[in-house]
């Protein structure tokens, strides 16, 4: 593969939006003509639903390509987002984390998938399953980067520690080059003081590694995947989709300024 910039994006607890910043950051970059892959590594597929893959059309997919059925270049499918791409979930993929377990060189399946494509892509995004098992972990080994969302509630940021030392313990065992891409605070109210209270603490903790944007709550980020659509199709001008527009534009900046530093 011309070496693409891998991000997984991931977080153990459920319902903190990561899905969704999946496939809207995705199409967002695909929108500024990045050429963008999007890896469904999460069993329940809502990747792939949210871009509108029917459940029968997903004949082959993530779980194919951690056992060497398939490669990136046959699992890969089109979407109705230009330059974007998809290797879809389906049922098969909750029974890979028993079966990886026996598998030789387990941690690393989806890194040698990655490294055997021809295919070319600018970006790489992983959407893992809420849970720090052997999916996740593959995702990991094979990333440069983690995108983290973070939900503004009360827990958040004991879970956050938790996500953190398991980063750290990979980045120690296998994968050296692994860093924290950022910190994006997702279901954002501002009507709620809670949130900010959130939000303040998740700065002063991670500093700059916090994203600048906040994705807002928004009605039509939740109606968006039942259309098939991100919400960027879905609804451009709403402030959801606005927000994951520039969120986009910050992780370019950010990319920008890896390559000079």
């Amino acid at each position: 593969m011309t070496r693409a910039r891998i991000i997984s994006i991931a977080n153990q607890k459920g319902g903190v939006g990561k899905t969704t910043t999946a496939v809207n950051l995705a199409t967002a970059l695909a929108a500024v003509g990045k050429r963008v892959l999007l890896i469904d590594m999460d069993p329940q597929g809502n990747a792939s639903t949210g871009l509108g893959i029917d459940r029968q059309a997903r004949e082959y997919g993530t779980y194919q390509l951690l056992f060497d059925e398939i490669t990136i270049e046959q699992a890969a499918t089109a979407t109705t987002v230009p330059n974007l791409s998809i290797v879809t979930a389906s049922v098969d993929l909750s029974g890979a984390e028993i079966e990886l377990v026996s598998s030789e060189r387990r941690e690393y399946r989806l890194r040698q998938a990655l490294a055997n494509s021809a295919l070319a892509f600018d970006y790489v995004l992983i959407d893992c399953p809420p849970a720090l098992g052997l999916l996740t972990l593959n995702a990991l080994v094979a990333s440069d980067a983690v995108m983290v969302p973070l939900q503004c509630e009360f827990y958040a940021l004991e879970g956050l520690s938790h996500l953190i030392r398991t980063i750290e313990r990979v980045k120690r065992a296998f994968n050296p080059g692994l860093d924290i891409h950022g910190v994006v605070l997702t279901m954002f109210d501002k009507r709620n003081n809670l949130s900010e209270m959130v939000a303040a603490d998740v700065r002063g903790f991670f500093g700059d590694k916090v994203y600048e944007t906040v994705i807002p709550r928004n009605v039509k980020v939740s109606e968006a995947p039942s259309h098939g659509k991100p919400v960027l199709i879905y609804d451009l001008r709403c402030p959801g989709a606005q927000a994951y527009v520039h969120l986009a534009g910050e992780v370019l900046k950010r990319e920008k300024r890896r390559l000079i530093a």
